[in-house]
């Protein structure tokens, strides 16, 4: 019960730390033409665009799946941010759903796909805004590793993270009429599934 209670108070935090920046941008330059939902995606998906999403959502899945059993034995026994969900079981399930979801991939969502994706796109154009979103985001989730796992297995990291922020930015911004939704969908999957393989130990 405590690691859920710390997981919901630090998800409130984060929520509010990740989407500070994006909410003064709106207000400063967008608050009379839209709302902040809207804005930075937070919206319904809609059909417009929708034949194929679930398709292209399917598959970025199963590709994250199918590729994370390759990269997370390299980072075995490193301190990842599933780390403290390690052989606690079923029990930490509750947890380990706040911490998938809302601790990391809503915040992300709204900076890196809500934000940065929309803003570059809206100056340089969508390849350059999603190139731009998926290499920092792949950069995020690597940096860290190069003095604990080594460049090569940091540059894996890097790549991979990078590659499934550029699918995620291209599904949400042309498929899903620019929600973020999709892309919360499979980022909170890709958590889950981390969190599970720590919770039993499988890596």
């Amino acid at each position: 019960m405590e690691l859920l209670v710390n997981k919901l108070i630090s998800s409130i935090l984060q929520i509010l730390l990740f989407a500070a920046i994006p909410l003064i941008w709106w207000a400063v330059s967008s608050r009379r033409q839209t709302s902040f939902w809207n804005w930075i995606g937070l919206k319904r998906i809609g059909e417009a665009k929708g034949k194929g999403l679930y398709v292209w959502m399917g598959a970025v899945i199963v590709g994250f799946l199918l590729l994370s059993l390759l990269i997370l034995p390299l980072v075995s026994g490193s301190d990842t941010a599933a780390s403290e969900f390690n052989g606690l079981g079923i029990a930490a399930l509750p947890a380990a759903l706040v911490y998938a979801f809302f601790n990391t991939a809503l915040p992300e969502e709204i900076i890196f796909r809500g934000f940065l994706l929309k803003r570059c796109s809206a100056k340089l154009g969508f390849p350059i805004g999603n190139a731009i979103q998926s290499l920092l985001f792949g950069l995020m989730h690597g940096v860290m590793f190069f003095a604990i796992t080594g460049a090569l297995t940091a540059l894996l990291i890097i790549i991979f993270t990078g590659a499934i922020g550029w699918f995620m930015g291209m599904i949400n911004e042309k498929k899903a009429n620019g929600s973020i939704l999709p892309s919360w969908l499979i980022h909170g999957i890709a958590n889950t599934f981390s969190a599970l393989m720590a919770m039993f130990l499988i890596f």
